[in-house]
Order: C-alpha cells, then sequence, then structure tokens
C-alpha cells in the first residue's frame, strides 16, 4: 500500500520534484514487490497435481480449474482458516446467525484438525456433497455431528447442530417455529435412530434408519442443502 501511494504521490508531485526522486520511489514500489512476492512464496500452500485430484474427485479437471481459481479469489494464500471460513459463510446467511454451524462446518471440513482447511479438503467435501454416493453423503453428515469425534452421535451433539441450523436461518425460522422446535426434531431423529436406546447413535445405526426411513432422508437433505 505504502508503494501505491508513493507512486501515486510522485505523479502528482512531478513538476516540482527532480527526476531522482521519481527513480527512488520506482525503487521503493519495485523492492516492496519483490518482498511481497517472496512473503507469498513462503506462506502460500499449493495444491496437488490437478490430475491427482481428478482421480481422487468427481470433478473434472476444468471443473478443479475454476473451482481452485474462486477459491483463491477468497483465500489468496491458498488455505482458509476458521475467522475467514466464518466471514465468507455468513454472506450467505445475512438474516441469521451463522457462526456457530459455520464452526461445525469447518471442523468437518478440516480433516486433519490443523485449524485450516487446504484447497483438497475443501474440493474433496464438496464432491462428496454433491456427487457422492448416498452412503458417502451420510458418512460425512455423521462425521459433522459428531462434534467431539468419538465415534458416536449424542442428543446433546444433535441438538447443538440443529440449532445452529436454526439460528443461521434466522428469520425465517424464527419465531414462525416455535422455540422447542429444535428439540422436539431431535427427539424424533433419536426415537428412531437409537436402535438399542443406549443414549446414543453409532455410524451403523445412522446409516441405516436414514436409509430405512424417507422421512429421515428429506430432514437430512433439508440441512445438507445449506452446506
Amino acid at each position: 500500500m505504502g508503494a501505491v501511494m508513493g507512486t501515486f504521490s510522485s505523479l502528482q508531485t512531478k513538476q516540482r520534484r527532480p527526476s531522482k526522486d521519481i527513480a527512488w520511489w520506482y525503487y521503493q514500489y519495485q523492492r516492496d514487490k519483490i518482498e511481497d512476492e517472496l512473503e507469498m512464496t513462503m506462506v502460500c500452500h499449493r495444491p496437488e497435481g490437478l490430475e491427482q485430484l481428478e482421480a481422487q474427485t468427481n470433478f473434472t479437471k476444468r471443473e478443479l480449474q475454476v473451482l481452485y481459481r474462486g477459491f483463491k479469489n477468497e483465500c489468496p494464500s491458498g488455505v482458509v482458516n476458521e475467522d475467514t471460513f466464518k466471514q465468507i459463510y455468513a454472506q450467505f446467511f445475512p438474516h441469521g446467525d451463522a457462526s456457530t454451524y459455520a464452526h461445525y462446518l469447518f471442523n468437518a471440513f478440516d480433516t486433519t484438525q490443523t485449524g485450516s482447511v487446504k484447497f483438497e479438503d475443501f474440493v474433496t467435501a464438496l464432491s462428496i456433497l454433491l456427487r457422492g454416493t448416498v452412503h458417502e453423503k451420510l458418512r460425512w453428515t455423521f462425521n459433522l455431528y459428531d462434534i467431539n469425534k468419538d465415534g458416536y452421535i449424542n442428543k446433546e451433539e444433535m441438538m447443538d447442530i440443529v440449532k445452529a441450523i436454526y439460528d443461521m436461518m434466522g428469520k425465517y425460522t424464527y419465531p414462525v417455529l416455535k422455540e422447542d422446535t429444535p428439540r422436539q426434531h431431535v427427539d424424533v431423529f433419536f426415537q428412531k435412530m437409537d436402535k438399542n436406546k443406549d443414549g446414543i447413535v453409532t455410524l451403523d445405526e445412522f446409516l441405516e434408519s436414514c436409509q430405512e426411513d424417507d422421512n429421515i432422508m428429506r430432514s437430512l437433505q433439508l440441512f445438507q442443502n445449506v452446506m
């Protein structure tokens, strides 16, 4: 920014500045530009080859190129942290509070738990959500609901996710829905999913319940639409 303002200033005052001042400003601009490029080289993450990603996802090479340009436009460093992820996600839900749901969603994208999401993480998840099989989508959704990553979903975890979704939808959900609607929704889910009534839902119970109950599948599809 200083270099840009300096160049602008030199143009404004070129009638009264000696030519060597213009040369000095140009030198400063070039030096700052080189420093910026070196910094970007050090901090930027470059994704795996598109051929490899094409083999690992359900996207074509051309689609991956388009997705990468969009990703780099929002995240020039090649990675996105949670704060930036929340800011981007909030733009799609301006009438509600998307921060909590974005937190859970970020953790689901951040499969290595590094605190940042690379393009590979993003495009792999997107491939599953958009073009994966029913089984793949359900496994991904289970991982989203399993907040503490212990391999099970309890009522509190599911309640946290459902409540976060309602909060995110804002005025389009409240006050039309009653305050206890999220709890009722979770109770219905658990009644059908918790086969052995032990208070937790395993992956197998989740997969079986979802695939045998059209109502649950429709509900999950609505939730997947906000991902």
